[in-house]
């Protein structure tokens, strides 16, 4: 098979798990019934032998267009086979609550216009990492059933019987549109879903993500890229527990053929504050506060540390592992399972988990008890460790280090529990510490994170390197907005840590000790027009952002990376950081814009 581009895909989802849907029409991943289980499609990093679910016109020609149903989840394919028109709409439902569905239905519907067009469908499943074939049957209902252990699928359908690991043709006519329900339950009997029952089911699902979108931004630049990124980090939460993963996917190469391959199936606090804070910007406090309520739960296994990275239930991720006989995307390998950042010291993630908190207690919510206590013992943490050095935001592999960015979010924590707690009434000496702290971290960020000769806040104390994450400076209040040192330090990185236009890496190529390379990393340039816009330079900030625009996917999608050279999409797809940090950025920008000034992409 000839690889897909990884930007390439269309994602499907119901806020438990997700699939990729391939511009042929192939499902090429999808995990079921979670984020961060074994695919039961997973062709896209694991070969021929992993599974897929192809579906559309024999024709190999590309699609005509590819699309969002208006601002729902559900991705439109067309074709064009002579004079007739095939579509294939791909959808996942959401809402199973009170109406008898499974935890999973995915619901694929072929139609065609103009006349008829040969057709074919092929169902592959593969079930755990050591890709096994299931135990088939077919129900007393005419479904086709897969089992394998707990977990059990159920296939039904209104065209023609479906034979596993077999291509199936037909003809599809305009008066009869074929519609494929897959259905997936663990440690549960199978449900039998027909397809008018799915049918009517994404069209209710669709009528709720059109709802939620509403109104969501129509008073900021770019409004369809921030409602589909907003769209996008909602269908990465795991709705059972609030718990958002920083990508559906593991092992998309950050360089293609290397090594730099990740498990993102997980939630970093650090990214799931920052789409908290996005989705604070727009009113979307519900998920804020099911944010912080996972996060309570998960903070009482650590006593007051913030874990790295943790599962979609809060708990430590098991170790690292490699996945043998997987062939990866393109020849990348290895692929893995797991992440081995669960073990480290990031201090970073203490100060985007108190900016959401304080956004969401300068909102008018009370904080109760509980998630207070929590809140606090964190920063009395912070207060106690920031002197100590960390393995900083990018999770380079080798010695810990005194990062500027790790010390600036440190600082952040402590400003933003200080703020909380004078909202509290909260005990004064407890203040007073950190205050204390707050500012005398604040001295030695001043004195020992900048670099007189380079002009700019460096990437750690004693270095001259720089690091991009240094870029959210001006957001933090931590010097006024036209403080020199700001302006110069946000020029000294786009110039050295350019990899183009408006791309930028994330630090110097060739210093984190890793093998390989990897491309321009997509958050950084969005923090970058962040910066400019929030330093008043909102002409440029504008200019980098209609060109981070144009890098999208004709889905409105993004990567974690793109190769500066061939702008393909690198890394785990989409990537919630950088939806995550577009929204922002809009923000900032529609708020440095005065009114009526307002940029469109449609």
């Amino acid at each position: 098979m000839n690889p897909v581009p990884i930007g390439a895909y269309g994602l499907i989802g119901d806020t438990r798990t997700a699939a990729l849907v391939a511009p042929d029409g192939t499902i090429d991943w999808c995990c079921v019934p979670r984020f961060d289980d074994a695919p039961v499609f997973g062709r896209l990093v694991g070969g021929r032998e992993a599974g897929w679910f192809a579906l559309g016109p024999v024709t190999g020609e590309p699609p005509v267009s590819r699309r969002y149903n208006g601002e729902t989840a559900t991705v439109v394919t067309t074709w064009r086979v002579g004079s007739t028109e095939v579509v294939l709409e791909d959808s996942m439902v959401a809402e199973v609550t009170g109406h008898l569905l499974p935890t999973t239905v995915l619901r694929r519907r072929l139609s065609c216009r103009g006349g008829d067009a040969p057709a074919r469908v092929q169902l592959v499943p593969r079930f755990g990492y050591e890709r096994a074939p299931a135990r088939r049957a077919v129900s007393r209902h005419g479904a086709l059933l897969f089992e394998h252990g707990s977990l059990v699928l159920a296939v039904t359908t209104n065209g023609p019987r479906v034979e596993p690991d077999t291509e199936v043709e037909w003809t599809l006519t305009p008066d009869r549109p074929v519609t494929f329900v897959l259905t997936a339950e663990r440690a549960g009997p199978a449900i039998i879903v027909p397809p008018h029952v799915a049918n009517a089911a994404v069209v209710r699902d669709e009528r709720g993500w059109t709802k939620w979108c509403e109104g969501l931004a129509a008073d900021v630049p770019f409004s369809d890229l921030v409602i589909r990124s907003l769209l996008t980090l909602q269908l990465l939460t795991y709705s059972p527990s609030g718990a958002p993963v920083a990508a559906p996917t593991t092992s998309l190469p950050e360089e293609l053929g290397g090594s730099r391959n990740w498990d993102y199936r997980y939630a970093w606090p650090r990214d799931a504050a920052i789409g908290i804070g996005a989705f604070m910007d727009f009113g979307r406090e519900r998920d804020a506060l099911a944010f912080l309520a996972w996060l309570l739960h998960a903070t009482r296994l650590s006593r007051h540390r913030l874990p790295a990275v943790l599962t979609l239930d809060g708990r430590h991720l098991r170790h690292e592992r490699e996945l043998s006989g997987w062939p990866g995307y393109r020849g990348s390998r290895p692929v893995r399972v797991g992440n081995g950042a669960s073990t480290q010291h990031q201090l970073d993630g203490y100060g985007w988990v108190m900016d959401a908190a304080w956004a969401v207690a300068r909102s008018g919510h009370v904080l109760n008890g509980e998630t207070w206590r929590t809140i606090a013992g964190l920063t009395d943490h912070v207060a106690s460790v920031w002197r100590q050095p960390d393995a900083g935001i990018w999770e380079r592999r080798g010695a810990p280090a005194h990062h500027v960015h790790s010390k600036l979010m440190a600082w952040l924590a402590l400003d933003r529990a200080v703020r909380i707690a004078e909202t509290r009434g909260s005990s004064r000496r407890r203040q007073r510490r950190w205050s204390a702290e707050r500012d005398a971290l604040a001295g030695q960020i001043r004195s020992e994170g900048f670099d007189e000769g380079l002009g700019a806040y460096t990437g750690a104390y004693g270095s001259t390197e720089l690091d991009a994450a240094v870029l959210l400076l001006p957001v933090l209040d931590f010097e006024p907005a036209d403080s020199p040192r700001v302006a110069s330090t946000i020029d000294a990185i786009r110039e050295r840590l350019s990899a183009g236009g408006p791309l930028l890496h994330r630090y110097e190529p060739g210093t984190d000790g890793l093998d390989g390379g990897e491309g321009a990393f997509l958050p950084c340039s969005f923090w970058l027009a962040q910066a400019l816009a929030r330093i008043g330079r909102v002409d440029e900030a504008t200019a980098v952002f209609e060109q981070l625009a144009g890098l999208a996917n004709p889905l409105g999608l993004y990567a974690e990376e793109i190769d500066p050279v061939s702008g393909q999409h690198l890394g785990n797809f989409p990537q919630a950081l950088t939806h995550a940090s577009l929204v922002q950025a809009a923000r900032t920008l529609g708020e440095a814009t005065s009114e009526g000034d307002y940029v469109h992409v449609a």
